[in-house]
Order: C-alpha cells, then sequence, then structure tokens
C-alpha cells in the first residue's frame, strides 16, 4: 500500500514538475514575442536604431534594408538618453490631423477666412506702458467653418514703424481652434499687432512625416580619387541599407554619424570632397497645396476690428517698465531701431570701427558653425579695416577664415562645423566638428567662442540635433573647466524667408523645434545667447536665413556688450 502511495506520490511530483516547465517556457516565449514586437514597434514609431559606431572611415556591409530604419547613432548613456526624452516631450506639438488620401484641402487652414480681435484691457478702456496686450485669434477653414482642433503654426509681432519699435507676441495654442496672443506694452504712442499664419496643422502634419520617413531627402554625395580614377557616391546622415557596402566616416571621438556608399573600384581612403547634390521630396497627392505662397504659408491673418492701439505714459505710481524677462519671459525689444534688453547685460552701441576695435583689442574670438555666424564673421572683418585677412583662398562658404590687428592684438577666425551641410563643395580636409575644435582650444580671460549651428539641421531626425548639442556642451564644460574666464556665446536659430519648396526641408517649424532644444539643452550653464528668434520677429525687415544688416549690427552690438560689460 505505501509502495503504491509512493508511486502515485512521485508521478504527481513528476507531473508537477512538468506543468511547471512547461509554464516556464510558455512565459518565456511570449515575453520574448512581446520584447520582440515592443522592438518592432519602437522602430516603425521612431525610425531610430541604436546601432554602435566604432571607427571610420571602413566598409560597412549592410544586411537587407528596412525602409523605415536606416538612421544609426551611437547609444547614449542613461543620463543623456533620459536628457533626449525630456527635450523630446518638451517640444511635442500638438496633435495635428491625419490627411486621408486624397484629404480635403477645403478643411484645412485658411488665413484669408480666419481673424484675431484685439480683447478690452483691464480696468478700463485705456492702456500704459507697463501693461500687457491680449487678442485672440481664430482658425477658420477655407469653407469658412471655425477649426476645432489645435497645431497651426502662428507668429505675433506688435510694433510701430515709425519708432522703429517692435517686440515679438508669445502665442498659446488652446487646442480648439483658437490661440492667444500677448504682448508686452514697451513704448508710448501707436502699437500695431500683426499676426501670421506660418504653417496649417495639416501641413504640419506633412512636415513630421517628411523627418520622420525621409530624412534623407536632402542628397549629398563624395568624389573618390586614386591617380587617375575617380567615382561619386552618394552620401547622408541616414543612408539606406542595399547590398553595396558603405564607408563609415563617423566621427572617432564624438560619434557624430556619417556614410557614404563604398566606391566600386576605390578605397573609402579616397575621399576627398562633400557635396550637396539636391532634394528628392516625397509628397502624397495634392499636399503641394498646403504650401503655396500667398494662399496659405507665411501669410497674415486679418482683424476682426481695429489692430492697432494707443499706448499712454506709465500709470502714476506706476513702477517702471520692469527689465527683467518677467512674465513676458521675452529677451528685449526694438525702440528707435536699437536692441533693448528686458533682463542681463545692458546693451550698448558700437557704432564705429574705432568702438568694435577698442573692446576687441587683446581679443581671440573664434566663431564656429553655419553661415548665420560666418555672416557676425564678415561683419567684423567690414568692420576692423586695419585687420589683413589670411586664408584668402578659403572656399568662400566654408572658410576656414581668419583677420589679424597686429596692432591691436586682435585675432578673428571662423570654421564651418561638420556635417550634415548643405553647401555646394567642402574638402573633406575642412569638415571639423565644434566639439573637437573646442577641445583644441586654451581658452581664458580674452578668449570669446561663439557657434550658431542650427540651419542644416531641419531635414534631420531632432535626435541628431540633440545628439551634436550634447557633444558641444560637452566640449564647453571642460573648456569652462580647464579656463573658467573663456566667455562662450552662442547665437540662436532664426526665422527664414520660405518658398513653397524650401518650406518642405528648412521650414520655421523646424528650426522652432530646433531653437527649442538648444535653449532647453545650454539653460542652467554658463554661456551667454544672442536671440536671433525674437531679433529677427520683431523686426520690420523681411524674414531671411541671413538677417538683414540693421539686425546684424544689432547682434553684433550684444556680442560686444558681452566682451566689454563696461
Amino acid at each position: 500500500m505505501w509502495l503504491k502511495g509512493f508511486i502515485s506520490n512521485h508521478v504527481n511530483m513528476k507531473l508537477l514538475k512538468t506543468c511547471v516547465i512547461l509554464l516556464l517556457l510558455t512565459v518565456l516565449f511570449f515575453t520574448r514575442r512581446n520584447m520582440d514586437l515592443l522592438q518592432l514597434n519602437y522602430e516603425e514609431n521612431f525610425g531610430i536604431v541604436l546601432k554602435k559606431v566604432t571607427s571610420a572611415p571602413r566598409t560597412v556591409p549592410r544586411t537587407a534594408p528596412h525602409t523605415d530604419n536606416f538612421c544609426t547613432f551611437e547609444p547614449l548613456s542613461l543620463a543623456d538618453a533620459k536628457e533626449e526624452r525630456m527635450l523630446l516631450d518638451s517640444i511635442a506639438w500638438p496633435e495635428t490631423p491625419l490627411l486621408p488620401a486624397p484629404f480635403l484641402f477645403d478643411q484645412t487652414s485658411d488665413p484669408a477666412h480666419s481673424i484675431f480681435t484685439i480683447l478690452p484691457g483691464r480696468g478700463g478702456v485705456d492702456r500704459h506702458v507697463g501693461d500687457q496686450l491680449e487678442v485672440m485669434v481664430q482658425i477658420y477653414d477655407f469653407q469658412g467653418n471655425p477649426k476645432k482642433s489645435g497645431g497651426d503654426v502662428l507668429l505675433a509681432r506688435l510694433h510701430n514703424r515709425a519708432l522703429e519699435a517692435g517686440v515679438a507676441g508669445r502665442v498659446v495654442d488652446h487646442l480648439n481652434g483658437s490661440y492667444s496672443a500677448v504682448f508686452p506694452l514697451l513704448w508710448e504712442g501707436s502699437a500695431h499687432v500683426e499676426v501670421t499664419l506660418v504653417h496649417s496643422s495639416e501641413a504640419v502634419t506633412v512636415l513630421h512625416r517628411l523627418n520622420r520617413e525621409h530624412p534623407e531627402r536632402v542628397l549629398f554625395k563624395s568624389l573618390f580619387r586614386s591617380g587617375s580614377s575617380s567615382e561619386t557616391t552618394s552620401c547622408n546622415v541616414c543612408l539606406r541599407q542595399t547590398n553595396q557596402p558603405q564607408c563609415n566616416y563617423s566621427d572617432l571621438r564624438t560619434g557624430e554619424p556619417w556614410f557614404c556608399y563604398k566606391p566600386k573600384k576605390l578605397s573609402c581612403d579616397d575621399r576627398i570632397n562633400h557635396m550637396r547634390d539636391g532634394f528628392n521630396v516625397r509628397l502624397k497627392d495634392k499636399e503641394e497645396k498646403l504650401f503655396q505662397s500667398k494662399v496659405n504659408l507665411k501669410v497674415f491673418i486679418h482683424s476682426s476690428g481695429p489692430a492697432n492701439v494707443m499706448v499712454l505714459p506709465p500709470m502714476k505710481g506706476q513702477p517702471e517698465v520692469d527689465q527683467g524677462k518677467g512674465k513676458s519671459g521675452l529677451s528685449g525689444y526694438y525702440y528707435q531701431g536699437v536692441w533693448r534688453s528686458l533682463g542681463g547685460t545692458k546693451v550698448h552701441q558700437f557704432n564705429n570701427s574705432s568702438a568694435i576695435s577698442q573692446c576687441l583689442k587683446g581679443k581671440v574670438v573664434h566663431m564656429y558653425g553655419d553661415s548665420t555666424v560666418r555672416q557676425w564673421f564678415e561683419y567684423l572683418d567690414a568692420s576692423l579695416p586695419d585687420a589683413k585677412e589670411i586664408n584668402q583662398n578659403s572656399p568662400k562658404q566654408t572658410g576656414p577664415y581668419m583677420i589679424w590687428d597686429n596692432a591691436k592684438n586682435i585675432l578673428v577666425t571662423y570654421r564651418v562645423h561638420g556635417p550634415p551641410l548643405s553647401f555646394i563643395y567642402v574638402p573633406t580636409s575642412e569638415l571639423r566638428y565644434i566639439a573637437n575644435e573646442i577641445d583644441g582650444l586654451v581658452g581664458g580671460t580674452n578668449t570669446v567662442v561663439v557657434f550658431s549651428v542650427w540651419a542644416h539641421f531641419s531635414p534631420f531626425p531632432i535626435e541628431l540635433y540633440i545628439r551634436r548639442l550634447q557633444s558641444i556642451r560637452r566640449a564647453v564644460i571642460r573648456l569652462l573647466n580647464r579656463a573658467p574666464d573663456t566667455l562662450v556665446v552662442i547665437r540662436t536659430a532664426n526665422l527664414r524667408g520660405l518658398t513653397p519648396s524650401e518650406s518642405l526641408n528648412y521650414s520655421d517649424w523646424y528650426t522652432l523645434q530646433l531653437d527649442k532644444v538648444l535653449r532647453a539643452v545650454f539653460k542652467g550653464f554658463n554661456v551667454r545667447l544672442v536671440d536671433a528668434w525674437e531679433m529677427t520677429l520683431a523686426h520690420h525687415l523681411p524674414h531671411n536665413i541671413h538677417p538683414g544688416r540693421p539686425i546684424v549690427k544689432n547682434m553684433i552690438d550684444i556680442l560686444l556688450s558681452y566682451i566689454c560689460t563696461k
């Protein structure tokens, strides 16, 4: 009897163990399956596979392509990955409408039907310096129906052309088709409201999709040469995988990615230049209608009533206008054509060559970045007649450039940043990354580092830009650790003129995302900003990737005021 019980218990134990093993195998199967699904969903949603980049240049054989996943980035540290997630959350745009194919154009945002209304002031009709002006904007579609969702891109400015006064407005999206624009009242006299629809929410849907699905739409190529043999192949930061091997030119120190298809007969080491090769933008049916000049691309919205207000002097007992950012959150404003700061360093005027050279006496100024900071170099070059140009035979767009005033011991340099670069021609020997250049500086009390990096990053995943800024920030921290008295100045992004084709790659909406990220990455660090976004928005001159001379003059005044505080 006991033997029968023993056998029964033994069998039950074996069955129990078998069930437990089967259960564990089942859990393991579904866990692995869910992890695969999770990875697949991640790749489809973000379009980025994090693969380790090691050395450069080298041949990179690729497996069969996956059309949505072809951007290669180095893995981030836990801290950088957390920051990236926070940055992405901070720039998340309101949900925009899905566009069925074909979509109904008449139901998209129409600036001609849309209106803005100046709201009554608090406590009476009169408005005084120091008050705030609020404007309500209602967006309508082409059928005259009010929109019920947000996501449109609006700009707002308050100005007085006769006084050469202007200030940017802060726009608030109420997510229901209505928006508020708020302005501080900073000068006496007339103040005229201007509201612009840059893009409809439907256009934002398209722009978002283009960067997610077609980050390689700006085409690049490189020439490879060895002796009498030469070949040209396509290059990009996001290069689709084919059976053709790739050369990996990712930077060894920063990990910044760049790839070219390997030439059939030549080596990866035979690359001699970098060139832009045009554009390949893939729009769906009728989407081009969302980007029409004078229709729905950077078009003014009209007022339902008066578009201007009269501003009286401050009321008795009212404190003077707060010269800090305060509740406006603005950097400054124009008055009589001069930029006045609303916080931080007082802006001085450097109106002639003597004042500029006196400020820069004994200084070394290193400028890095795109053509918007090269414009600053050109301004100083023209303003320092005693300085001699060196490297006069450098490529016009990219440099490197240098001017030297021996008598006053002034040195100013400029060098373009590393790829992506939408310039026609750059020798590979001149492809340098800002972080590496900063690491090569000694720094010190008489050293000024200026950089601007944004204009060439619009058509690419924002993660690429975040990583570039994190790399530059680490170099800035190292510089300030070894030379704390070094002055670091950052020129922010600015608004630009947009044709329909330009807006598909370099839209102000893209620029706005980059600008927000730039400010967030360097917030709290010992750097100074020149707010090019506000300075181009508040000014009466047309938006341009290279702002007009009056704007640049004010920017240089800010830079020199940082250098010469007294």
